[in-house]
C-alpha cells in the first residue's frame, strides 16, 4: 500500500481538484447528501452485521456522519473513531456523550483511556475516488497503513464515504494499493469495477 510519503504530484492535483468540489457544494446541498448517504449505509449487510463500525468525526466539508453514527449506536452497534498517534491509527470505542478530544490535523477523536479494538467495517472518509475503488486521501497515508494491519488477519470491509463531486476518472494507483470494497455517495453504492 502506498503511503504518500512521497507525494504523488497527479494525485496532489486530484486532491486538490476534489476538494474544491466538495468545498463548492452549498451547506444545504452537503446536509441533504449526508442524510442520504446515511440511509444507504445502514442498509448495507456488510455494516448491519458489524459489531463495531469505525466511523470518523467530520471535519471541514466532510461528509457529516454524525447522524449515521446516532443511528448505529441506536440500532445497538458501537462506534469506534480513529486516533491519529506517531504508530498510525488506533480505532477507539467511541459512546455517546464520551468527550473528543482535539488531535491532529483538526480531528476530533476519543481519549487515550478509551477501550482500542480493530474494527472489521470501517467508513473511510476521502478527498477523491474513482470507480475502481481507489482513494485519494489527505495524504498521509494512515488508512492505507490502518487497512493494511487489519486486512493481515482478515480482510477488513472498507466502505468510502464521499461526495458524488468528489469523484475523479481515474486516481492513480500501485500494485500494493488495496481498493475500497465500495464508495457510498448521494446517489447510491459504487461497486468497485475492479481495473
Amino acid at each position: 500500500m502506498t503511503t504518500d510519503s512521497s507525494p504523488d504530484p497527479s494525485k496532489s492535483a486530484l486532491r486538490k481538484a476534489a476538494l474544491a468540489r466538495r468545498d463548492g457544494l452549498t451547506v444545504e446541498a452537503r446536509d441533504a447528501a449526508s442524510r442520504r448517504i446515511a440511509e444507504i449505509v445502514l442498509s448495507l449487510p456488510g455494516i448491519a452485521r458489524a459489531e463495531v463500525v469505525s466511523a470518523y468525526w467530520p471535519i471541514r466539508s466532510e461528509v457529516d456522519v454524525r447522524p449515521l453514527i446516532a443511528a448505529l449506536r441506536a440500532r445497538g452497534q458501537a462506534v469506534a473513531l480513529p486516533q491519529v498517534t506517531a504508530d498510525g491509527l488506533v480505532f477507539r470505542l467511541a459512546a455517546e456523550g464520551d468527550a473528543l478530544s482535539s488531535g491532529g490535523f483538526g480531528l476530533s477523536e476519543p481519549g487515550p483511556d478509551a477501550p482500542a479494538v480493530d474494527p472489521r467495517a470501517l467508513l473511510v472518509p476521502l478527498a477523491a475516488f474513482d470507480r475502481r475503488g481507489h482513494r485519494i486521501g489527505y495524504g498521509k497515508g494512515y488508512y492505507d497503513r490502518a487497512l493494511a494491519r487489519l486486512d493481515a488477519r482478515e480482510r477488513a470491509l472498507a466502505i468510502g464515504i464521499a461526495f458524488s463531486a468528489q469523484e475523479t476518472p481515474v486516481v492513480p494507483d500501485g500494485p500494493h494499493d488495496r481498493a475500497l470494497d465500495g464508495i457510498v455517495t448521494e446517489t447510491g453504492l459504487i461497486h468497485p469495477t475492479g481495473d
